[in-house]
């Protein structure tokens, strides 16, 4: 009995220590242990390897932002000019307020090298006032400004312009010729019927309905001809962009 013990016991650890090593933990450790042992030798072997992935990286994302469009930006300032030239007649006898017109800049709008609207462009302005006159108001008044501009890369952009307005010439003059022309005309015809008295009586008369005639017409009409030059000023700063 007691020389067999330490065999048996022998046996036993060797069994033990068989069934560790082959044991699926071990052999998941032993994996394990030679992936990390095969990366560390690895990057032993190639210690440029990472550096060059970093730079690759690095190199990739200055790419994509050389790729990405720069925007350009320009601020028009305030009383900046927009000179144009009208399209068409604009008149108190024709037109109404609030109607549209159309004109043509006349000098190209530039900041430094970019022509943010060139020459011949379009610019649609309105109508504000247009009021014909001539009776009580007054003489015929007219004023328009401008609210859009067609920029080079064809979007047109809204603006805020300064008003330009006309004012027809006063007509007291051929008013008083028209009630003097009244009066006297009534004159002859009361002198002829009813004597002196008769010629007064006709004069106020003529008179009166020269003074109403004058007032119940209109007065000269006031217009901006086709091909006029009118130049206007921002009211507000004009920022536009452009993609690069």
């Amino acid at each position: 009995m007691r020389s067999t013990s330490p065999a048996r016991f022998l046996v036993l650890v060797i069994v033990i220590v068989l069934a560790m090593l082959f044991s699926p933990g071990c052999a998941r450790r032993d994996e394990s242990g030679r992936a990390t042992e095969s990366t560390v030798a690895g990057e032993a072997e190639n210690p440029g390897r990472a550096e060059n992935g970093q730079t690759e990286a690095i190199g990739n994302d200055q790419a994509t932002a050389e790729r990405a469009p720069r925007i350009h930006e320009v601020t028009l300032p305030e009383g900046t000019e927009v000179v144009v030239r009208t399209s068409s007649r604009i008149s108190t006898k024709t037109n109404q307020p609030g109607q549209s017109f159309t004109a043509l800049l006349e000098h190209a709008i530039v900041d430094e090298d970019w022509v943010v609207a060139r020459k011949g462009a379009v610019a649609e302005g309105i109508i504000t006032e247009c009021d014909p006159g001539g009776r009580v108001k007054g003489v015929s008044h007219l004023a328009v400004k401008l609210q859009s501009l067609s920029l080079t890369d064809g979007r047109v952009v809204d603006i805020q312009t300064s008003s330009i307005a006309r004012r027809a010439r006063t007509t007291k003059k051929k008013d008083a010729q028209k009630i003097g022309i009244g009066a006297g005309i009534g004159a002859a015809i009361g002198a002829i019927a009813g004597g002196g008295k008769g010629a007064a009586i006709g004069a106020a008369v003529g008179g009166g309905a020269g003074t109403g005639y004058a007032l119940a017409t209109h007065g000269e009409p006031v217009s901006i001809p086709s091909e006029s030059k009118l130049i206007f000023r921002l009211t507000e700063p004009l920022t536009v962009s452009r993609e690069e």
